[in-house]
């Protein structure tokens, strides 16, 4: 009895599809709905969700909400985390999974300033610390879900899989918002149409319904894997992670915390503040920043074929990770993120052809430094506290790169008369930041996932 109990693989429970699947589409859902959020932020909240007045203003206190979440995500990891950490992964991921598709809907219920008046802000403030909330607990999970499951020597790629989340709810969300946006188009190219001002922009946040119940079926599936199971049955299971992770992995914490800040930086530069750049005109009105003057369609557009790339090379990025290790492969990416990051100006200003050139390189590098993280976070952490300590590493970044970058970026694209390359200066510098921290770290490819 004993024998069987303790050879009884895990993998026929989980095979490798339902691995994939799970965690690809859980955070492939939670990045919609941040996206979802994240477009709106520029394209809708400031005109909709503040009084009217100067536009660089209710802008910037669009993504003073934005940025609200991320500080609310370090709250998510150690909530979920505890969970993940002491009843398990599958538990967890649902439950996270749950609050973000609630809170996603619930915003596109919301009413608007000219309704409520200053309600409406708080509202979306708290609607939106709650989607911070889910998503600080969702992508420790759905890495734990890949690495814990994944063959020997393939941790890093299947670790890709959760990261493949990100540029796939990216083109999903800002797809629909493109699909809304030809459906009622607008005769202003700095500003949506009233039809879509009025209801459309409704429709991406309301759809997320659909999106979570799919995921629900799948993660409801799921088996825990053998590294919880096996902590389970050791009695290693602790009382407190968070107590734990601080006082044995706490340079752990610091590291992990470092080796995603240009990351995080890097990614909303590229989403968000791109997007505000972008369409902002070439010959602006009082108030307002010059930008490329691009219609939301067309630079839409080209974000997307821009996140195709950060698709490929994030899972290009997996096999390169395992075969190099994850510390020398993300050397390598962040040097290229410096250098990106002082090259903004010229291609940004040499056409359509640069910016093409600059969202193309700018989300491959995007690709290669997001997918290795899968694996590496979680690896630095042993089982018992792997979901706190990871959690909290990727959440506690996302303050000191997410939440600040957007706010950050437009400021000083204001303080260079409307130019992007003290941003690109931002990015860099946040990159060497991250170099040092992946120079002082060490290698994790060849440790043991169950210990």
């Amino acid at each position: 009895m004993s024998v069987s109990a303790t050879t009884v693989p895990q993998a026929p429970a989980n095979p490798k599809s339902r691995v994939v699947l799970a965690s690809l589409i859980g955070t492939t859902i939670e990045f919609y709905d941040f996206y979802v959020y994240a477009t709106a932020a520029v394209l809708v909240f400031p005109h909709l969700f503040f009084p009217a007045g100067n536009e660089t203003t209710a802008l910037l206190s669009s993504f003073a909400i934005f940025g609200a979440a991320m500080v609310a995500r370090p709250l998510g990891a150690v909530f979920f985390g505890h969970l993940g950490d002491k009843v398990g992964r599958k538990t967890t991921l649902v439950a996270a999974l749950l609050t973000m598709g609630i809170a996603t809907f619930l915003i596109g219920l919301l009413p608007t300033y000219l309704v409520i008046g200053w309600f409406a802000p708080l509202l979306l403030v708290i609607l939106r610390l709650a989607q911070g909330f889910a998503l600080g607990g969702e992508w420790s999970g759905a890495a734990l879900v890949a690495t814990e499951n994944a063959p020997k020597g393939k941790r890093a790629w299947y670790g890709t899989f959760p990261q493949l989340g990100a540029p796939i709810g990216f083109i999903i969300a800002n797809g629909l918002f493109l699909i809304i946006a030809f459906a009622l188009p607008s005769d202003d190219p700095s500003r949506p149409s009233d039809a879509f001002l009025d209801w459309g922009w409704r429709i991406p946040f309301l759809f997320s319904a659909v999106m979570v119940i799919v995921g629900l079926w799948v993660r409801l599936k799921l088996v825990e894997s053998d590294a919880f199971t096996n902590t389970v049955k050791s009695g290693k299971v602790v009382k407190l992670p968070l107590k734990l992770v601080f006082k044995s992995n706490w340079r752990e914490l610091i590291l992990g915390t470092f080796f995603m800040l240009a990351t995080y930086v890097l990614f909303y530069l590229m989403t968000t503040f791109s997007l505000s750049y972008g369409r902002a005109p070439i010959e602006p009105a009082e108030g307002q920043q010059p930008g490329l003057g691009y219609s939301y369609n067309t630079f839409v557009l080209m974000l997307i074929a821009g996140v195709v790339f950060f698709g490929i090379f994030t899972l290009l990025s997996g096999p390169w990770a395992d075969k190099f290790g994850r510390r020398k492969t993300l050397i390598a990416v962040t040097a290229g993120i410096i250098v990106f990051g002082l090259l903004w100006v010229p291609l940004l200003g040499a056409g359509t052809v640069g910016v093409m050139a600059f969202l193309i390189i700018g989300f491959s590098l995007m690709g290669m430094t997001f997918g290795p993280m899968g694996a590496l976070l979680p690896e630095l952490f042993p089982t018992n506290v792997r979901y706190t300590g990871s959690g909290i590493s990727y959440n506690v970044s996302s303050i000191l790169g997410a939440a600040v970058a957007p706010f950050i970026a437009v400021w000083l694209w204001a303080e260079a008369d409307g130019s992007p390359f003290l941003v690109g200066i931002y990015l860099a510098t946040m990159g060497v930041i991250t170099l040092i921290a992946l120079i002082i770290g060490k290698e994790t490819k060849d440790v043991d996932i169950d210990r």
